[in-house]
């Protein structure tokens, strides 16, 4: 794939976002793998899309869906061989289509040979590898080194069984925390990295690179305490100023050498400001940089205890998050642009509606697609994949994060109701039933148990086969849509047109103009009820429509339930 040097080729991509384990499986063992990616790959270049995100693909014990590695150079055995993965690089390559490797940074599993040596001799290379303290004893009783609270509900540290040692984990005790401050063990990663590059693929996203450094006095956490008396302080190992010296140095002794896309995940913590610092154009150390502010602006996330028809998509919210970003950004780096990954419930559960499914998954296409940056779609949001109402609280213990959560609210005092009620809204597993291809048993996805049920709703028409046979569809509407964001003029005035929100303080609406010899603009309605619009335009061509049909009298235009346009005025 030809590349001019110097040029940034993911401003013309619009990226997809694969997760392996329920995306297609090709052998019928009920895991999704990477030859069934293959046999996918002409479906989504027919969609549209050309870059993929495929999730971590590396030999796992699978305590957190492969993002615990415990080989880089080995692929998981359930998703293929080293053969399959250079294929998929070498089929999607001939399609057209660019693929970054999901890349864990800030841990190893606990399985990792360099863990176990670290857990076998304390004098070893290894050991420096990571972060181990010695406990502390209070009323005789051995307690961890400080008050941290990790990610997955527990302690950030671990005791090493037989000794007074601790090892920091700010995610599953299954996954310590690697040490990034030493020389040694970065220039591992900078090996590994090169070893990928080298075989075709075409980028990493950086899997928790907000985590990479940090705190290393170690010292308690001045915040309140929690009932169980840790404190939950993501500055103690979040967006640390040291960070930026590592993906530095990875930059000089890595990136700089290939033509490739790097996306650090760097989740809520991470200011804007601060994300240029690691992705300017000019001076930063990567391309983009995930963040996860406008994922959760319907309360629903710590939601605990409430109920489904208080959350509420905050379109304030996601307004002003969107331009706070684009605001510092947009001049001067790169952005990826999305609604949800395999991290998050479903869009169309959180943002829209089932009740108006086909409404709503259009909306958050278009209001996304034509926003600046490089848009990602999660496989599923095609066809308007939504969140799974499973009966049993222990349907979703298949993530060890959600099983965690569960453990420390029924400490809580939280009923299995309660409970439920909120998994259903929140949990990951939400994102990872099974891709759904058809209505043949568990909806085309495999022959075998698949690791979580597959919606139920496959048989209610929320299939790809059903979907592409009706000109309406999600899916046909999605493909419509892409094309019209890959047209180079359109590309061109969507990342390079001022961008300003139109009726910012709007309630219900979401409405942007794109400036520039032709005006760009999107107006969406995210309410399940008719809304009102003033409009003062002059409509030069509907670009896309959910609906039949313009409302509009006096410069008013009414907007019908989750109704969107895409509008080039004159």
């Amino acid at each position: 794939m030809e590349t001019k040097p110097g040029a940034r080729w993911w401003e013309s991509s619009v990226g997809y976002i694969i997760y392996p384990e329920s995306f297609k499986d090709s052998n019928g063992d009920g895991i999704g793998d990477i030859p069934g990616i293959i046999s996918r790959l002409d479906y989504l270049k027919d969609l549209g899309v050309n870059l993929l995100w495929i999730c971590p693909l590396f030999k796992s014990p699978m305590d957190d869906n492969g993002y615990d590695v415990s080989d880089y150079y080995q692929i998981n055995p359930q998703y293929g061989t080293m053969e399959d993965l250079e294929r998929l690089l070498a089929s999607a390559h001939s399609l057209g289509i660019r693929v970054i490797l999901d890349f864990p940074l800030n841990h190893t599993s606990s399985m990792h040979p360099w863990f176990q040596m670290a857990l076998k001799d304390p004098e070893s290379e290894e050991r420096g590898y990571y972060f181990f303290k010695k406990g502390k004893v209070v009323d005789g009783k051995l307690l961890p080194p400080n008050n941290w609270k990790g990610f997955f509900s527990t302690s950030a540290w671990k005791n090493v069984e037989g000794s007074d040692d601790f090892y920091l984990h700010i995610f599953s005790e299954k996954m310590p925390d690697v040490n990034w401050n030493n020389p040694l063990l970065r220039e591992k990663f900078y090996e590994i990295a090169r070893f990928y590059l080298d075989k075709g693929a075409d980028g990493f996203r950086l899997d928790a690179v907000a985590h990479l450094a940090k705190d290393t006095s170690f010292a308690d956490s001045s915040l309140p305490k929690e009932k169980d008396g840790l404190v939950y302080d993501t500055d103690k190992f979040s967006n640390r100023p040291e960070v930026f010296d590592y993906l530095r140095m990875f930059k000089d002794n890595v990136f700089s050498h290939y033509d490739c896309l790097t996306i650090g995940e760097a989740g809520g913590c991470i200011s804007p400001e601060d994300s240029l610092k690691m992705s300017d154009r000019i001076n930063g150390s990567i391309n983009m940089v995930f963040n996860f502010d406008t994922v959760w602006n319907n309360g629903n996330y710590n939601s605990i205890g409430k109920k489904d028809d208080e959350i509420v998509t905050d379109v304030l919210s996601l307004k002003r998050n969107f331009m706070r970003w684009y605001d510092v950004c947009h001049d001067k780096a790169d952005m990826p642009i999305y609604w949800c990954n395999h991290d998050h419930p479903r869009v169309v559960s959180q943002y829209g509606s089932v009740k108006y499914r086909n409404e709503s998954s259009k909306m958050l296409l278009t209001t996304m697609l034509f926003l600046y940056g490089t848009p990602f779609i999660y496989n599923g949001d095609e066809i308007g994949m939504s969140n799974v109402t499973y009966p049993n609280v222990e349907d979703f213990f298949s993530d060890v994060g959600t099983k965690n959560d569960v453990v420390s609210l029924r400490k809580l005092g939280y009923d299995d109701e309660t409970i439920l009620t909120y998994l259903r809204r929140t949990s990951r597993v939400n994102a990872r039933t099974p891709m759904q291809w058809n209505r043949s048993t568990n909806a085309g996805f495999s022959d075998g148990k698949s690791v979580n049920p597959v919606n139920d709703n496959y048989l209610s028409g929320v299939n790809v086969q059903e979907e592409m046979e009706d000109p309406y569809s999600i899916i046909n509407f999605f493909q419509y849509a892409i094309s019209i964001r890959k047209d180079p003029l359109i590309n061109d005035q969507v990342l390079n047109g001022k961008l300003c929100i139109v009726d910012p303080d709007h309630p219900d609406v979401f409405s942007y103009i794109h400036d520039g010899s032709s005006k760009l603009m999107v107006i969406s309605n995210f309410r399940d009820k008719d809304v009102y619009f003033t409009f003062y335009y002059e409509i030069g061509d509907l670009l896309l429509h959910n609906y039949d049909g313009v409302q509009i009298e006096n410069h008013i235009i009414k907007l019908r339930p989750y109704e969107s346009f895409l509008i080039k005025l004159r």
